[in-house]
């Protein structure tokens, strides 16, 4: 079988270019956008994470204001960047970087953090605007995949989509959108306590990994002709790899693509994706 990989770098760069000029056409209205981008501590995954995502803001001419506090900084400090964030109206944007360091109220900031200006959609009532079907804007990485999707034409109207992972940030929110009017998926949520999972994951036209397991989708899970969708993003040991690691997805790659229509490679898949989807937010919360 002929498998079809779906590359995040392509679609990415594709819609950059469409995003840059949307930058130009609200410049020329006289609104900068800005993404106001919040890292705690010091851990090295977030540390890249934010440099991509200011690296991408650099390229597309969105204003990228970075706020850097120790992993010591309190409760109050960190509420009270939001809150000078939330009243600035030079700010279209404001992403936490999540995790925070322990000790600190992850739920209490993504409350904090002004619906209008919440662009990583975390803030209850953007989540019960998702739900309802009327969205602000729509989660960054369950947005990438269905952008992926629509983009490589791949057809969810009336197919069965397996979502594995429950998570707030992934698993429901993708789970909503495909089963939505326009995508029209039939929907099944898996997870932890899901008793026989390939019998399951076996049924799925559409399958979606998003567990934070590397490899553990394997080919007896996943029928002929499938769509694979790998969200994960494990580091995993290579002592073939200059650092002695590398990123592996949720789904054993070697052994699930030749049995697919199309499948997501980790790296250069939907992580790509959900960085574009950030910035389709905070050019959207500008022209608001």
């Amino acid at each position: 079988m002929s498998v079809k990989i779906l590359s995040g770098k392509e679609l990415a760069t594709a819609i950059e270019a469409e995003q840059t000029a949307l930058v130009a056409r609200l410049k020329a209205r006289g609104i900068e956008p800005a993404l106001a981008v919040i890292l705690v501590g010091e851990d090295p995954g977030s540390q890249v994470y934010v440099g991509n995502k200011i690296k991408t803001c650099g390229r597309l001419g969105i204003r990228s204001v970075d706020h850097r506090l120790p992993a010591s900084a309190s409760q109050a400090e960190l509420e009270a960047l939001v809150e000078r964030l939330n009243n600035d109206p030079t700010i279209h944007g404001i992403l936490c970087q999540l995790p925070l360091p322990k000790g600190l109220d992850e739920s209490r900031i993504l409350r904090l953090i002004r619906p209008d200006k919440d662009v990583d959609c975390f803030h209850p009532e953007n989540v019960g605007l998702l739900a309802a079907g009327s969205p602000r804007f729509l989660p960054c990485t369950p947005a990438g995949i269905v952008e992926m999707l629509r983009r490589n034409h791949i057809a969810t109207a009336g197919k069965h989509a397996v979502v594995v992972g429950r998570s707030n940030i992934v698993g429901r929110p993708v789970s909503i959108l495909l089963s939505q009017k326009g995508l029209d998926a039939t929907v099944t949520v898996c997870h932890s306590r899901t008793p026989d999972l390939a019998a399951h994951t076996l049924r799925a036209d559409i399958l979606v990994a998003a567990i934070g397991q590397p490899r553990f989708i394997t080919a007896n899970m996943v029928k002929d002709g499938a769509v694979v969708i790998d969200v994960g993003m494990n580091r995993v040991a290579d002592p073939t790899a200059p650092k002695g690691t590398r990123l592996a997805g949720d789904v054993d790659y070697d052994q699930v693509a030749p049995k697919c229509s199309a499948i997501t490679p980790v790296p250069g898949g939907v992580g790509l994706m959900t960085i574009a989807m950030l910035m389709a937010n905070t050019l959207r919360a500008a022209g608001q």
